[in-house]
């Protein structure tokens, strides 16, 4: 498993959660626990930490197109 895939993984995670946000608020509630707690925890990266984001997305796109 290379840092790339892993990258990918928790890009993909972050962003689906910040869309599944923009989609159904309720759906990630912040009264909730478990696993849904973890999409929270992502949702909340996404949102506050979206410059970080954004550059992340460009590394791994730019190691998917030319590295690998």
């Amino acid at each position: 498993m290379t840092p790339f895939f892993l990258l990918t993984v928790i890009l993909l995670l972050i962003c689906t959660c910040a869309y599944i946000r923009s989609l159904a608020p309720k759906l990630l509630d912040n009264n909730q626990t478990g696993y849904v707690n973890v999409l929270k925890c992502c949702r909340k990266r996404s949102e506050r930490k979206s410059p970080y984001v954004a550059v992340c997305c460009i590394a791994m796109a730019f190691s998917i197109l030319f590295v690998q």
